[in-house]
């Protein structure tokens, strides 16, 4: 599978990460479904500048939490640019920083409906798709987890950190359960990014302070992130699935 004929769907495409990776996956030669929750001019951005470089790229609002969308998500990635081969499950929301005993029953809903129904509603619609099993051509997924996911995040946001640890879990399991249809399965682990997610949690410049902590005393960018990422999901990494990597500085 050449990436002259690749397709990947990156969720949360529009910022961060995300972004990142939906721009370097089209230098790449992937054509690219952007999925966005609510900022279309973002998206739309993203998509303008992967085609005014000569490559192939479509926007599609959705909801990953929602099934209804997610389905919908992946029937016009594969009506506009063709059989899904990669899937990025990027998407991802955290809340204000706060203790667990300050948060409400509300916060948990939300954040994991997005982090972890979301992850495996889209995982589960890339297998209906990719699996040999239901006559597939096989493929890639890559999870973005979190270093918070092994480290914790006390005092922050453990809600956030908890639905990572599921998405480890699911790689894990998943990696196994399908890795005889064709699916590779891993994921990656930021650690602090410059990214606009720390303003969700109420603190903007939280890089800058936690940097100190890092054993490479610097933040990392979306960019270093979404080389992980392609990596995994390119077959240069044929060999390998249920694999996790860290790109977190040393942390």
């Amino acid at each position: 599978m050449t990436r002259s004929n690749a397709v990947m769907i990156v969720t949360g495409g529009a910022r961060g990460i995300g972004a990142a990776t939906a721009l370097a996956a089209a230098r790449e030669g992937y054509a690219v479904c952007v999925n966005y929750l609510s900022n279309a001019g973002a998206a739309e951005a993203v998509v303008k500048q992967i085609v005014q470089a000569g490559g192939r790229a479509i926007a599609v609002q959705g909801d990953v939490a929602k099934e209804a969308d997610v389905i919908r998500m992946f029937d016009a990635a594969a009506r506009e640019l063709g059989y899904v081969t990669v899937l990025v499950n990027n998407a991802g929301i955290l809340e204000r920083q706060t203790r667990l005993d300050d948060m409400e029953a509300a916060r948990f809903e939300r954040v994991f409906a997005t982090n972890i129904t979301g992850s495996f509603l889209c995982a589960r619609e890339a297998v209906k798709r990719m699996s040999t099993r239901h006559g597939g051509k096989g493929g890639a997924i890559v999870n973005v987890s979190s270093m918070a996911s092994t480290l914790g995040s006390p005092g922050e946001y453990v809600d956030y950190a908890a639905s990572k640890g599921a998405v480890d879990s699911m790689t894990i399991g998943l990696s196994k359960e399908v890795a005889g249809e064709g699916i590779r399965v891993n994921a990656v682990r930021p650690g602090v990014i410059y990214t606009e997610i720390h303003a969700s949690g109420g603190e903007p410049g939280r890089v800058d302070r936690v940097k100190a902590a890092v054993p490479m005393k610097r933040g990392g960018q979306p960019e270093e992130v979404a080389r992980a990422i392609l990596w995994l999901a390119s077959d240069e990494a044929s060999y390998t699935t249920g694999g996790f990597i860290n790109v977190s500085g040393g942390r």
